[in-house]
């Protein structure tokens, strides 16, 4: 399998991933009138094409460790149940965060969402493998900290300008957060220890973890929207065009290819999962971006509010700046 090791190499696999993390959500946006859980389906289905494409291309090149196929079929039944436990979480969480997305828009569900995510996963996965400059990877987390307070504060003033004020958007994204947050140390222990799986079989296992999970948890949100909104059925879904279809397996693809290139990452030599996961969440800046300047979601929210905005975006690109440098330091 092919796995950098120049940390300059190792640094731009991880940039891309937050990229990839940062952008898949846009698909959605791009599928007016169908509803997340239907999308869902077919980003499943992008995930586990990409996981299988990523796998027989540069999970079977290279000479560092054993190629894709190999690595499969020699995984043991504690590393395959992890890597599909941790998709499992992960699909719950990003239910959620899909949810909370329709219901307060890119620039408020993935700052809260995924920077909660961020802390709590580098916290774990630094308690598994604690590598990087403490000093600078916890003083990072610190302001991711911060510019999450200060997107909370400015959603609350957009709020106040609208007639229909709804904290829900914040409750689930901190709640998908905080499962978010989980799903990626199931992925290290899997990726260490006794006969450690490589991480383009991990991904596999991880999607099939996915995949297992959306069915009864996006069924059940098809049933009870946690927007409110009228429940969903498959006749909807098969009565769509190929648009919707085509936007929903992209983003699965999208999202995938930054999980592989963030998985690959994490085993570099002095990098680690915690200093990997927590450049990768620098999606959240990424997806906040997208929603303020493409998506114009706070156009009309007042100034201050903007002002806070701002802020967040200073304290991310400063908080994941100290992250990058840890492993340096």
């Amino acid at each position: 399998m092919y796995q950098p090791e120049v940390y300059s190499l190792v640094l731009l696999f991880m940039i891309v991933s937050m990229f990839c993390w940062g952008s898949w959500a846009n698909t959605l946006k791009l599928c007016p009138g169908f509803s997340f859980q239907l999308y869902y389906w077919d980003y499943v289905v992008g995930v586990l094409a990409a996981a299988c494409a990523w796998g027989v291309t540069l999970g079977s090149l290279g000479s560092s460790g054993r190629p894709f196929l190999a690595d499969i079929a020699d995984i043991s039944f504690r590393n395959a149940a992890l890597a599909i436990a941790g998709g499992a979480v992960f699909n719950v969480a990003n239910l959620l965060l899909v949810a909370a997305i329709d219901i307060a828009g890119l620039a408020v569900a993935f700052p809260i969402g995924i920077g909660l995510a961020l802390v709590v996963g580098a916290l774990s996965n630094y308690v598994i493998s604690p590598q990087g400059n403490p000093v600078l990877l916890f003083g990072g987390i610190a302001l991711v900290c911060a510019a999450i307070v200060f997107d909370a504060v400015a959603y609350r003033m957009r709020e106040q300008t609208r007639t229909a004020t709804s904290r829900r958007g914040i409750l689930i994204s901190l709640v998908a957060g905080i499962l978010m947050g989980c799903f990626y140390p199931f992925v290290s222990a899997a990726m260490t220890g006794a006969r450690p799986v490589g991480p383009y079989a991990a991904v596999l296992f991880f999607a099939f973890g996915v995949a297992l999970s959306a069915l009864p948890f996006n069924w059940l949100l098809m049933r009870k929207p946690l927007d409110g909104s009228e429940p969903t059925s498959m006749k909807m879904y098969w009565s769509a065009g190929r648009g919707p279809h085509f936007w929903g397996i992209m983003g699965g693809a999208i999202w995938c290819t930054g999980t592989v290139l963030n998985f690959v990452a994490s085993q570099a030599h002095a990098v680690g999962p915690a200093v990997s996961y927590s450049i990768g969440q620098g999606a959240t800046m990424v997806s906040a971006a997208w929603g303020v300047f493409v998506w114009r979601e706070f156009a009309t929210a007042p100034a201050a509010a903007k002002r806070f905005i701002w802020g967040m975006f200073v304290l991310f690109l400063a908080g994941l700046t100290s992250v990058a440098l840890a492993p340096l330091f």
